[in-house]
């Protein structure tokens, strides 16, 4: 019998549960594109998207999904040939590397695997013996949303720093942005990229890029920024149609209106850290009550201070982690995210490995709800597991709330 009839849940990296005031502020007609209310909005939102990252400086945004952003960042902080060093520790700092390679420029990656964040010291060793200075910027991942590994992302900056080295500095946001803290002018980022679809809780279609003071300097006018990718009339336009290069996408504005409202006005942005935190290491309690029954059951990362705070990536050895994602979205309604990238050898459709979000709108109801459906899946799919899990997470939200 399958219990799942009734609102389902996406337990999913993104897209992210969207509020109900999200949805309902995009259900309206198409408004003026050209003066009035529309107009006046997005003036407001401007100032916002600037808070919600950190910064006071520049940002541009696009129509489009997180690989739009890194498109964006690439076309304006490179010109073909010029060279990106990428800090990997999982599938994105890879694919925005392949992304990079494939736009014609030259790309050294420094591979961290996946079960361990970027090494500051190790950087600054690359960056020392760059001597030329080819190296025009450094990319990474804040929070890669495959491994769910938190890079340290003020250390990476003094390791640039103290290597005296003029690199600028981008970060990719998408899976971290409103969900972990970040603040990217205290921690001297030049380029932030981020989606909608995750943290800031609106459907996918939105990708922004903020850019510091040196790397509008330094950057936006090479080969590869064309008139659609071009940053500069974007952060700063002369008319309102320069912000999206054309049509604005009206009802996304609509919605991150009232998402940003909830962020930043209602909640207040310590807060929505501090409530990921708390919800992140409710999932990770849970975890740690299973593997301690069973040692093919445990998290991908191992120490909490490299964990991201909105997705947690998991194994369940076998196939048991595939077959307990179809029983709980089938039985009881919750989808669990893919094994992203977690394939190996042995295990090359990543049957043993989950993600489980915990991103954007939700609390501690809908946590311990998944966490309940994953034991239940657990339970009747006769995987071994230890005992306690619930009694661990609902201590963690008695303890945090």
């Amino acid at each position: 019998m399958s219990l799942a009839h009734g609102h389902p849940y996406l337990a999913i990296p993104g897209p992210s549960t969207m509020p109900d005031r999200v949805l309902r502020a995009m259900h309206r007609g198409s408004p003026n594109i050209y003066e009035g209310p529309l107009v006046e909005m997005v003036a407001g939102i401007w100032p916002d998207l600037r808070a919600v990252a950190g910064t006071t400086q520049h940002v541009a945004a696009y129509i489009g999904n997180g690989h739009a952003g890194w498109e964006a960042a690439n076309s304006n902080l490179f010109s073909r040939g010029e060279t990106a060093l990428v800090l990997a520790c999982g599938q994105f700092g890879q694919s925005w590397a392949a992304h990079a390679r494939a736009m014609g420029i030259e790309v050294q990656i420094e591979d961290f695997g996946r079960q361990s964040p970027a090494d500051p010291a190790r950087l600054e060793q690359i960056l020392r013996a760059d001597r030329e200075h080819r190296i025009k910027a450094v990319l990474t991942t804040h929070v890669d949303t495959a491994t769910t590994l938190r890079n340290d992302i003020a250390a990476l900056r003094a390791a640039i720093d103290a290597a005296g080295h003029p690199a600028l500095f981008a970060v990719d946001c998408i899976a971290s942005m409103g969900c972990d803290e970040y603040r990217m002018d205290d921690w001297g980022v030049d380029v932030t990229v981020a989606a909608s679809q995750k943290g800031l809780m609106t459907p996918p279609g939105l990708a922004f890029v903020w850019f510091s003071e040196a790397a509008k300097l330094r950057c936006g006018q090479g080969d590869m920024a064309s008139p659609y990718w071009r940053w500069g009339p974007r952060a700063e336009p002369a008319e309102f149609w320069q912000y999206w290069d054309g049509t604005a996408p009206t009802h996304h504005l609509y919605g991150l209106r009232e998402a940003l409202t909830m962020l930043l006005h209602e909640e207040g942005l310590a807060q929505v850290w501090a409530r990921h935190d708390a919800l992140a290491r409710t999932v990770w309690a849970a975890f740690e009550a299973w593997g301690a029954g069973n040692p093919a059951i445990a998290l991908n990362v191992g120490q909490p201070d490299w964990r991201g705070r909105s997705v947690t990536a998991a194994r369940f050895g076998g196939d048991a982690a595939t077959r307990l994602r179809r029983w709980c979205e089938t039985r009881a309604g919750v989808t669990l995210g893919i094994g992203l990238g977690a394939g190996t050898p042995e295990d090359p459709n990543a049957d043993g490995a989950l993600r489980v979000a915990h991103m954007g709108h939700v609390n501690a109801h809908m946590t311990l709800g998944v966490l309940a459906v994953m034991e239940a899946g657990l339970k009747a799919l006769g995987i071994p597991h230890g005992k306690g899990a619930l009694e661990a997470a609902a201590q963690v939200v008695a303890d945090r709330a």
